[in-house]
């Protein structure tokens, strides 16, 4: 149960900030992956899926296909 509200209170927090760079910047790729990393945690319930997934989509923040 912590494990799922760390995990969303973390990844959350990262897909604020995401969505926030891509909205003043004008771009759509940190918009995109900051509304999936907020909203990801009401889909997915369980606790190690949870990390694999906002860690995936956390390194998709840092690829390189702008």
């Amino acid at each position: 149960m912590a494990e799922q509200l760390y995990a969303g209170l973390i990844f959350g927090l990262i897909g604020m900030a995401a969505f926030g760079y891509g909205k003043k910047q004008g771009k759509p790729k940190p918009m995109i992956v900051g509304a999936l990393l907020c909203g990801y945690p009401y889909v997915i319930t369980h606790g190690p899926a949870l990390w694999i997934v906002g860690m995936a989509l956390t390194a998709a923040l840092f690829l390189k296909n702008d």
